[in-house]
């Protein structure tokens, strides 16, 4: 098949003359900026991506999906049948009710202020991650009323408890070391709220026995974060039969804002479902707008190089005029001579992000491979990548689009050249 004679030339000018080196090493530095540009952003992205993917699935690991409380603040009083009634709505795969409290916990070494989760053991593991995420202990014990360990304690220079029966709790690895209390341990679970006495409310204080450690790889989480069961808890607020809400876990996560719509039309006032989206929205919109502001950052790569191949082909046009107005003396029209000099200029972008699109690839993969982190400090061995194609072609259009546009002011200029001005001192 015969080329058009526009692409034949077009290709023959991002070649130079031996005797003059410099157009052609214009091009090959104007495809490796294509090239860089193009890499660094696959591979930034990637990277941005996965950490936002790992985030969610720490935060999904330890929160539920949709969260169900009431909009006046009350607790829930009949919520075994609105549990009943919310699994019944499309979508939901599975849902159990929590108390959430805030209260202090002390021990002979510290003391730290956190948020008590009561649970039901038998339900909370097919909505969220937490058994998954237990380095030591099982959720079944929690409800275990157990003595507290005097030898582990008198072993630690403590004066040991008296056998008591105590009820299990589950901290995060983080609060474990700041409190010094580890497997089997005694803590003292401090709430504000307490009995009414003549000199006022009087805090109420109850012993637990760490039942479990557990470490989601979320700070915030690991460090101000307890459980105990759902009984317990109640008991200890003095709640009677209520909850603080309903957790709910759905088949797709993405889907989790329009399944949330079902469920307050199923329940109606004063019932409210948030997504796990709306309850982490100021995070997820961080994330975003970090990653688009990225992109634009690294776009300017592909514009420095855009400017080299503004520069090559300003250099092609004063290099070629002679042969430019001859051409044009043949009949060629001005729009034939843009076409060759676009041609060129897609050349080298579509080169700079076919290179660059494996090279963003090679990058990624030699960073999950070969690069590490400390483990204690970032919670992560392996920077997480995740190449999106959507991302891929996104950076492709753009690089390929920035390079055509980078053409259109040398062509403008070699369609404007007029064959006797170019031709008298030939």
């Amino acid at each position: 098949m015969q080329l058009p004679y526009e692409v034949f030339i077009g290709l023959r000018y991002l070649r130079a003359k031996r005797r003059n080196r410099t157009i052609s090493f214009n091009t090959l530095i104007s495809i490796t900026g294509v090239t860089i540009g193009v890499a660094a952003l696959i591979a930034t992205l990637g990277i941005m991506t996965g950490f936002k993917e790992d985030i969610q699935a720490k935060i999904l690991g330890t929160n539920s999906h949709v969260l169900i409380t009431t909009k006046t603040g009350e607790n829930i009083k009949d919520y075994e049948a609105v549990t009943d009634k919310v699994a019944t709505v499309p979508g939901v795969s599975a849902a159990t009710p929590f108390v959430f409290k805030q209260v202090l916990l002390t021990t002979p070494t510290g003391s730290h202020g956190v948020v008590l989760r009561g649970i039901d053991i038998a339900r909370e593991a097919t909505v969220t991650e937490i058994a998954r995420n237990l380095k030591a202990g099982a959720l079944e014990d929690l409800n275990r009323l157990t003595p507290a360990n005097p030898d582990l304690a008198q072993k630690r220079g403590e004066n040991p408890q008296p056998p008591l029966p105590l009820p299990g709790i589950i901290i995060g690895r983080e609060l474990s070391l700041r409190l010094g209390a580890f497997l089997g341990d005694r803590i003292n679970v401090v709430s504000p709220v307490g009995p009414i006495s003549a000199l006022g409310m009087i805090p109420k204080v109850r012993g637990f026995r760490v039942a479990g450690i557990f470490e989601s790889g979320m700070f915030e989480y690991d460090s101000s974060l307890a459980y105990v069961s759902i009984q317990q808890a109640q008991e200890f607020f003095n709640m009677g039969h209520v909850v603080t809400g309903i957790e709910v876990k759905v088949t797709d996560i993405f889907a989790a804002d329009e399944i949330a719509h079902r469920i307050d039309q199923v329940l109606g006032f004063p019932y409210w479902a948030r997504d796990w989206m709306k309850l982490n929205k100021n995070l997820f919109s961080a994330l975003k707008l970090e990653k688009f502001m990225m992109f634009v950052l690294l776009v300017l790569v592909v514009l420095v190089a855009a400017f080299n191949i503004v520069s090559t082909l300003a250099m092609i046009v004063v290099e070629k005029h002679r042969e430019i107005a001859i051409l044009k003396a043949m009949g060629a029209t001005g729009k034939a001579v843009m076409r060759v000099f676009m041609l060129n200029g897609l050349v080298i972008g579509l080169a700079g992000t076919a290179i660059g699109i494996p090279l963003g690839y090679a990058i990624c993969w030699a960073i999950q491979t070969w690069f590490t982190l400390p483990g204690d400090v970032y919670l992560l061995s392996r920077i997480p990548v995740n190449i999106k194609f959507f991302d891929v072609a996104l950076v492709g259009v753009s690089a390929v689009a920035i390079t055509f546009l980078a053409t259109i002011y040398p062509c403008l200029e070699a369609a404007r050249l007029e064959p006797a001005e170019a031709l008298r001192y030939e």
